[in-house]
């Protein structure tokens, strides 16, 4: 009874999904507006983005919409969409009607995408860093609370680490400097002058030859 309890108390929104911090599932789903060309997050390697899955027939998408619409007009993070369960046409209308706020929208028609991400119920949105990492899972509509304080400076941290997790090489010096930009620093070194023999006949050192 006592474990019923607890459960009944949880905020479903933020049940911790055990894709966080493992790989996103790969995927290769036909695109919306164009069937010959896919969406595949391997095109995304090396950004960090937003998955948000949605359909025309739900309701708590048409809440999110404005959200997203304001987030992606902003620049901060790109939104690529993931039509789940839907009919072309219908999603088509619906995004004409309302604003598209995706680059590109894929289509997870029999919603085998949807199964392997874990998805409850749409909407549903993830960030993906420049790995191919999930790092966040908002389950139901995003709100500007949510974005504002959960989603962007998640987004921004993820952004910046590409440069603290790059190998240093010998003779580099990465250091940040104001407003999140990196600046490289080479450090030179004096060239030594090579060392000539006065004479054919002077030594190198024990155990070599003579010239």
């Amino acid at each position: 009874v006592g474990f019923l309890g607890i459960g009944l108390t949880l905020n479903p929104r933020e049940i911790p999904s055990p894709l966080v911090g493992k790989a996103a599932p790969e995927f290769s789903q036909p695109q919306l507006y164009d069937q010959e060309k896919t969406f595949s997050p391997a095109d995304l390697k090396g950004k960090v983005w937003l998955l948000n899955f949605w359909a025309s027939w739900c309701s708590g998408c048409k809440t999110e919409h404005p959200v997203l619409m304001e987030l992606a007009k902003s620049g901060q993070v790109p939104i690529y969409g993931m039509d789940y369960k839907d009919q072309r046409d219908e999603a088509v209308a619906w995004l004409q009607r309302w604003g598209n706020p995706y680059p590109v929208v894929g289509v997870d028609e029999a919603g085998r995408v949807g199964i392997n991400y874990g998805v409850y119920g749409v909407p549903e949105t993830y960030v993906i860093d420049k790995q191919g990492v999930i790092r966040y899972k908002q389950i139901g509509a995003l709100d500007p609370d949510t974005v504002t304080k959960k989603i962007l400076p998640l987004v921004q941290e993820r952004q910046s680490l590409w440069a603290k997790t790059l190998p240093l090489k010998r003779g580099l010096n990465i250091s940040p400097s104001n407003f999140g930009v990196w600046s490289v620093k080479i450090k030179r070194s004096p060239i030594p002058t090579p060392r000539w023999p006065k004479t054919c006949g002077e030594k190198f050192g024990k155990g070599s030859s003579r010239i």
